[in-house]
């Protein structure tokens, strides 16, 4: 949902206002309501982070973030799972990990929600990688197919089980394929 204030709020504005539920973004002067997560889109944003989480904080590579507001260039966005590399992730004088994130992820991944614009969601996506951000994916998960924007390249679609995913270079560690993150969605076998 689009909401045109009655007159045009500036980003410090926005980020006064009360957080709503579901979130809201702040995108080119407009207010944009995130759609609410359905079950799909829910398990995937769930899980994600800790597999993630599990292979890269260890080792203080990176940290996984759900639904984490990111204000930069401009805009303020909450990507469904954003990733920092460790020496990029926004800390407070105390060293422990900052209220306002100020900057851009180094890896934004977004889960397609059936009443989302698939065409919003990329934009998002684009503007990320502009920013600075190295790669990010679009996970729709009705098609079970994954899109992985990786720039300079085009976008590359990942749709067969088998397909191992690419992750940026900070995240080699990482080994996921297709099927394993739809497998996630499994609550019974799969019925034809």
């Amino acid at each position: 949902m689009v909401r045109a204030p009655s007159k045009p709020l500036t980003i410090e504005e926005f980020l006064q206002l009360p957080e709503t539920q579901p979130a809201s973004e702040y995108i080119n002067g407009a207010i944009i309501q995130k759609p609410m997560p359905k079950g799909k889109h829910s398990v995937l944003q769930t899980r994600l982070p800790t597999v993630l989480n599990g292979a890269l904080q260890p080792e203080q590579i990176a940290w996984a973030f759900s639904e984490l507001r990111c204000t930069f260039g401009g805009r303020s966005i909450i990507p469904d799972v954003c990733v920092f590399t460790w020496p990029r992730i926004p800390c407070d004088d105390t060293g422990a990990i900052a209220d306002n994130i100020n900057t851009y992820p180094d890896w934004t991944i977004e889960i397609l929600s059936p009443d989302q614009s698939q065409t919003r969601v990329t934009k998002n996506i684009l503007y990320c990688l502009q920013n600075g951000t190295q790669m990010g994916w679009l996970i729709d998960p009705d098609e079970k197919t994954v899109l992985v924007y990786l720039p300079p390249e085009q976008v590359k679609v990942f749709d067969q089980p088998d397909d191992t995913l690419p992750v940026p270079p900070f995240s080699t560690n990482v080994h996921l394929t297709v099927g394993e993150l739809f497998s996630w969605l499994m609550v019974r076998p799969f019925k034809a």
